[in-house]
């Protein structure tokens, strides 16, 4: 049948060293380097860039890509084995070569780039040399790309952009954004905006300021306005029209391995809630003797081991159509569950901790902050929801019939009308 829950012994062991790896060596990094994306500040240089050497030694680098773009070409599953290990550190995935948004953006120049734009930016975004921006959001529009007004007009052989984009992440750090523009104004709703390779230094981007939310070590989410910034024309990313379809190819991968990472960040919840009530005392006995705190700890498991299973069944789907378009309801509901994951461990974790769990000096406020982030990203949970109820529903058929086909009275005379069989009624009338 070719069904089970065993990882190849092989690949067992590469995971353990992993694991061994990030807990000895990445996690640290959390607590003395700022922003993960800050690739040329000399302390990331001097503090990253040995362990990423130790990783391309492995033959860890990389491992969505494929050998011809220098990496291990892992399928989901794999992906999801190591991700939920890298999720427990912040500087995890860049250490690896697997960090958002560069491995989405990594991706759609793979699949949409010219030549020329695959030499520029994405050989050296691989390389973690640079790192990249995807500016699509917009502060009217939030969630609807059907609203946005950021334009982009064809002036000769440039591209004129004009409008305002939020929560750009890390431009700051980026030396591009590729920016996401209505080009075609009178199309249907899907075909108006295309993709653009705007560089960060180009006259007329202007980073207004940049947000961050509670726990961010750097605040690196830029609203920007787009100030007539030209552009070549062979800057186009894709086709005109084209950016939706461009954008799924991205957001897909995106959402699974965000899902991958956010495992990771829930074991480790649960691992300081674990400890924490096999050590404190209260009222004569251990907070784990207690059937209220039992409950929280297996409720954490439980949750935690079911999205798991989502999560690896899902990559396995990815790993078997190659199609993101066909496991389109398992990636939204991927999507729709993992924010609820992360926030109800992580809480439970800071309410068993007292007030010590409410403080900077532990993890929780951060990480139920990045709970709400997960439910908005890459489009907000009750749109993933949506898709999961009508991806579902294609599956089914309305009835025309007064009282449906499984309504109990009709079963019972069908299966009698199949047995031959009377009801009481009849019989007693028979023998009457």
């Amino acid at each position: 049948m070719g069904w089970d829950f065993e990882t190849d012994p092989a690949f067992q062991e590469r995971l353990d060293w992993v694991a061994r790896f990030v807990r000895e060596e990445v996690e640290p990094l959390d607590h003395v380097l700022g922003s993960q994306w800050n690739v040329h500040d000399p302390d990331f240089v001097r503090l990253v860039r040995p362990l990423q050497a130790i990783v391309r030694r492995e033959g860890l680098w990389a491992c969505h890509l494929g050998p011809e773009l220098g990496g291990q070409g892992f399928g989901q599953v794999k992906l999801g084995l190591l991700n939920e290990i890298l999720g427990r550190s912040r500087f995890g995935p860049v250490v690896f070569g697997t960090q958002a948004p560069d491995t989405g953006n990594a991706e759609i120049l793979a699949h949409f780039g010219t030549p020329a734009q695959k030499a520029r930016w994405m050989a050296p975004l691989l390389e973690n040399e640079i790192v990249s921006c995807f500016s699509m959001t917009e502060p009217q529009g939030g969630a609807d790309p059907l609203i946005f007004t950021t334009s982009a007009t064809l002036d000769g052989d440039e591209w004129v952009i004009s409008g305002e984009k939020w929560f750009s992440s890390n431009a700051r750090f980026a030396d591009f954004l590729i920016v996401m523009a209505v080009t075609e104004p009178d199309a249907p709703p899907h075909q108006r905006m295309s993709m653009i390779i705007v560089p960060t230094a180009t006259p007329g981007v202007e980073i207004v300021r940049d947000v961050g939310w509670y726990g961010e070590s750097v605040h690196a989410h830029a609203y920007i306005r787009y100030h007539d910034v030209r552009v070549p024309a062979g800057n186009l990313l894709g086709e005109r029209g084209q950016a939706f379809a461009i954008a799924q190819t991205r957001l897909g991968g995106g959402r699974i391995h965000h899902a991958m990472r956010t495992i990771g960040e829930a074991r480790k919840a649960f691992d300081m809630m674990a400890e924490r009530v096999l050590s404190r005392v209260t009222k004569g006995e251990l907070l784990a003797e207690k059937q209220m705190v039992q409950e929280k700890i297996a409720d954490s498991w439980i949750e935690i081991e079911q999205f798991r299973l989502l999560v690896l069944r899902t990559a396995w789907l990815i790993d078997k159509h190659n199609d993101y378009r066909r496991v389109r309801r398992d990636i939204a509901a991927v999507k729709a569950a993992m924010p609820k994951l992360l926030h109800d461990v992580a809480a439970r974790a800071l309410h068993l901790h007292g007030s010590l769990g409410l403080t900077h000096e532990m993890p929780f406020m951060a990480q139920v902050a990045t709970s709400f982030m997960l439910g908005l990203a890459d489009g907000p949970t009750e749109v993933h929801k949506v898709t999961v109820a009508r991806e579902t529903l294609k599956a089914y058929s309305a009835t025309d019939e007064l009282f449906p086909a499984y309504h109990l009275p009709r079963q019972e005379a069908a299966a009698r009308a199949r047995y031959d069989m009377r009801t009481i009624d009849e019989l007693v009338q028979a023998d009457g």
